[in-house]
């Protein structure tokens, strides 16, 4: 139970990561809960994928993987956004990845 509640705990900070720029450039707010929400998901699923890869790289795909309906939706509205939408993912996909090996498994 506690590496759930530790999983939740680091996709919540993920997800405040991801979102305290978009919250400075009054990106509309499903768009905001919609992003915290993924990243949430993210966190509690990244962790307890056994892959036999290393833990930044299994964060890295499955993080990128991860936000590609957030990059879907975006598309249409801010192509522009898209290179940051990535990089956050990469970034915040390998963070969990390393924070779930460190801290869970």
């Amino acid at each position: 139970m506690t590496d759930i509640l530790l999983a939740l705990t680091l996709g919540v900070v993920a997800g405040a990561i991801d979102i305290i720029p978009m919250i400075k450039r009054n990106v509309p707010k499903f768009s905001i809960g919609f992003v915290f929400a993924q990243w949430v998901v993210l966190g509690l699923l990244i962790p307890f994928v056994n892959w036999k890869i290393p833990s930044w790289l299994k964060g890295l795909i499955i993080g990128e993987l991860g936000m590609i309906p957030v990059m879907i939706l975006t598309y249409y509205r801010n192509k522009q956004a898209l290179p940051s939408i990535m990089i956050f993912a990469a970034v915040l996909g390998i963070g969990l990845g390393i924070a779930g090996a460190k801290f869970i498994d």
